[in-house]
């Protein structure tokens, strides 16, 4: 389950359904969880700046930021067993949460226009970036950038989202 938290126009409308679709099949290539949330927030220049900035001392606009609720390796979800459910676990229903993603709105259509695809490829690349950090994977050395890039190409190609679309 995807939770939008914030979004002030018709974003949303516009690719409706893409987030979850990706979300659900990177986690379903991983082995899959019963009940889950990840929360999505979308949002301007100025705010996605400002917690760039508070959380990374990078105060500059960027893409995408994640932010992991759990601490996996690549994926390996069995490890959640092991974890205290109670600090996992949204209490009011159940799931398990998997962390936060924002996405900054400018930037889906700032970089389709730059990457010569659409938005609608670009935010579910943004998604699938995203989704793949809570899952514990990373790109600090060349071999975690391979893998990780890997992964994000087999999701998006099983949806059927390729460079080539342009809607």
């Amino acid at each position: 389950m995807v939770l939008y938290a914030e979004c002030e126009d018709d974003f949303l409308e516009d690719y409706a359904g893409i987030a979850e679709k990706v979300i659900e099949k990177a986690v379903e290539m991983h082995g899959g969880l019963s009940a889950y949330s990840v929360s999505l927030y979308i949002v301007d220049d100025e705010t996605i700046r400002e917690t760039n900035r508070d959380t990374r001392a990078m105060d500059r606009v960027t893409d995408v930021l994640s932010f992991p609720n759990l601490d996996l390796h690549e994926g390996d979800l069995t490890v959640i067993a092991d974890m205290d459910l109670a600090d996992i676990c949204d209490p009011e229903t159940g799931d398990i949460s998997l962390g936060e993603i924002m996405i900054c709105k400018s930037r889906v259509y700032e970089q389709a226009e730059e990457y010569g695809h659409s938005p609608l490829r670009e935010y579910a690349f943004l998604v699938t970036h995203s989704i793949l950090h809570l899952l514990g994977y990373d790109h600090m050395e060349d071999d975690e950038r391979a893998r990780m890039e890997d992964k994000q190409r087999e999701i998006l190609n099983e949806l059927g989202i390729t460079r080539e679309n342009r809607k």
